[in-house]
């Protein structure tokens, strides 16, 4: 069991982000930024995100693809969550079809049949998670992307093609370093970035790195831990971090999922060195963030083991006072929500 984080509030049904901001006649990075700090908080477009950054600064963001990882069933939906070390086995969940919530009856051995000839046999039960062993024609990542469909939840009002969930830094997630893995769901900090805002950022002295993570299924919130992932920071990642922390620039993490990943290979100094696997790291009162200054966040939910994280880089105090804000404001949630920029207190870095 985990700490539970202290930011505390109600959301309003109304305030969930029920389609893109594409379909509501916007572009990506104009969706609201809420910008934070010890001193004021301020209210902006995503595309201002220059405007509250510095030359010398890094941004480092998460290349991990979507996954269409959502496959019907014959009275069940499978959301494929995490590729795991052993062949043919995945973490999944198991969800009614009408978006209610996970399916609560299945037994370890019970075999699930999937379209065209496929079939999944639960192994065992990690939390709302099963073990699961995979029989498909073809290997995973084919079949889903022949028969699976973006994970959705009941607050979206419709469904939404695969590029809808991709951010402008995905990449294949067959790659070299990470081997048939992806993202269960979008690494969704990063959705509001446009090739124009990239350019304008790189062309005004701020650095861009990747990182490498894959996120699981997001629907493990209510003070649930996060389950390990699977992730890879680069030597030239770890390079400009470094350098960006020596020359007094701040390191601006592009989602949870990139403060995970740099944290899991810091030095108790604030330095980081290259590094992949799997990581559990939880941060937390007990392990505070030790190289991230800024976070790119979207707006979790409450009693989310996400807002820990939060807290561990901007302090308990300043997130308390960013959802108050945001809810005031009628900011708006989830993947296709609104932005948030959180930068740790000065006197803290």
């Amino acid at each position: 069991m985990i700490a539970a984080a202290r930011t505390r509030f109600v959301l309003p049904a109304e305030l969930s982000a029920g389609q893109p901001p594409e379909s509501r006649g916007l572009r990506r990075d104009q969706v609201r930024l809420l910008v934070a700090d010890g001193a004021a908080v301020w209210h902006a477009r995503f595309a201002d995100l220059g405007r509250f950054l510095s030359p010398g600064d890094l941004v480092v963001v998460n290349t991990s693809a979507t996954l269409p990882a959502a496959v019907d069933a014959d009275g069940v939906v499978v959301h494929f969550s995490t590729a795991l070390d052993e062949p043919d086995t995945w973490l999944v969940e198991l969800r009614r079809p009408d978006q209610s919530g996970p399916v609560g009856d299945a037994v370890p051995g019970e075999r699930i049949t999937l379209p065209a000839g496929a079939s999944l046999t639960l192994l065992g039960a990690t939390g709302r998670l099963w073990r699961a062993r995979v029989t498909v024609p073809g290997g995973v990542r084919g079949y889903l992307a022949r028969h699976g469909r973006p994970i959705a939840y009941g607050y979206l009002r419709g469904r939404f093609p695969l590029a809808a969930y991709q951010t402008v830094f995905a990449r294949d997630p067959g790659s070299a370093d990470l081997p048939g893995a992806g993202s269960a769901e979008l690494p969704s900090a990063g959705r509001p970035f446009t090739a124009e805002l990239v350019t304008g950022l790189v062309a005004a002295g701020v650095g861009i790195a990747p990182i490498t993570l894959h996120t699981g299924v997001s629907s493990l919130e209510g003070d649930e831990p996060p389950q390990p992932e699977r992730f890879a920071v680069p030597e030239p990642t770890a390079r400009q971090v470094n350098l960006a922390r020596r020359t007094g620039g701040r390191v601006v993490a592009v989602g949870t999922t990139v403060a995970r990943a740099l944290e899991t290979v810091a030095r108790p100094d604030g330095t980081v060195v290259a590094g992949g696997g799997w990581t559990d790291l939880v941060l937390g009162p007990d392990r505070p963030a030790r190289v991230v200054d800024g976070l790119v966040t979207g707006w979790h939910e409450p009693h989310a083991s996400h807002l820990l994280l939060l807290e561990a880089v901007a302090g308990a105090e300043l997130v308390q006072r960013a959802y108050d804000a945001a809810l005031t404001n009628r900011y708006l949630w989830h993947e296709f929500g609104d932005s948030c920029l959180l930068f740790r207190p000065r006197e803290d870095r």
